[in-house]
């Protein structure tokens, strides 16, 4: 086999200066750095518009729907909150970070409690579904994944849970415990007994995904 030379060689695409980059496409901020959307590189070139990349996929829509219908109706509403449209945590001064949906206990943070800042007192329970942010500064969806996660624990989160459609594999993460990685189509604990099963769920409706 001959090997053929590059006639010149690569050069990586420059970097682009974040002054330049609207903040309307940061995501979150993690370390003190943003993280963008992922497709805010298509925004910035014109192909994409800032709200077709900010936007869930229908299929994260449904499968947040199946969650959502399954806490509201298992869960003592006197006790829990359930709050999704990306809930804003405010972990400290360089962690602003989002989450799917997160339950509070009413007893920690009540209605009367809430303001129009993120908030600044740990959920009981997080639950993403797949990852809206570019992980490229990251290393990959697990480095972006293991570090939040480890920021959300560490900020006193007691379990996360990370369902992810491209390796149908739910992800449970507990305090000093051994993380689980779970196929998707079994019954995963939320809390107080109450279970999910996506994979089912999307082969009881006949998803493609499923």
């Amino acid at each position: 086999m001959t090997m053929v030379a590059h006639k010149s060689p690569y050069k990586p695409a420059p970097r682009i200066s974040a002054k330049k980059i609207p903040k309307a496409l940061v995501y979150e901020i993690m370390d003190g750095k943003p993280v963008y959307y992922h497709g805010y590189k298509e925004v910035l070139t014109g192909t994409k518009t800032i709200g077709e990349v900010m936007g869930a996929s229908s299929l994260q829509v449904f499968m947040i729907q199946h969650l959502l219908r399954i806490l509201f109706r298992g869960l003592d509403e006197k006790k829990y909150h359930i709050l999704t449209n990306e809930a804003g945590l405010h972990i400290n001064r360089r962690n602003n970070l989002s989450g799917d949906i997160v339950i509070y206990e009413n007893s920690v943070f009540p209605v009367k409690a809430a303001n129009k800042n993120y908030f600044a007192v740990p959920p009981k329970i997080q639950i993403e579904i797949d990852i809206d942010a570019d992980v490229e500064d990251w290393g990959n969806e697990n480095g972006y994944m293991h570090l939040k996660i480890n920021k959300l624990l560490d900020f006193g989160v007691e379990k996360v849970i990370w369902i992810t459609s491209f390796s149908k594999k739910v992800l449970v993460a507990t305090k000093d415990e051994n993380w689980q990685i779970i196929d998707w189509h079994k019954p995963i604990e939320i809390l107080d007994g109450l279970t999910f099963n996506i994979g089912q769920y999307l082969q009881d409706e006949g998803s493609e995904f499923a």
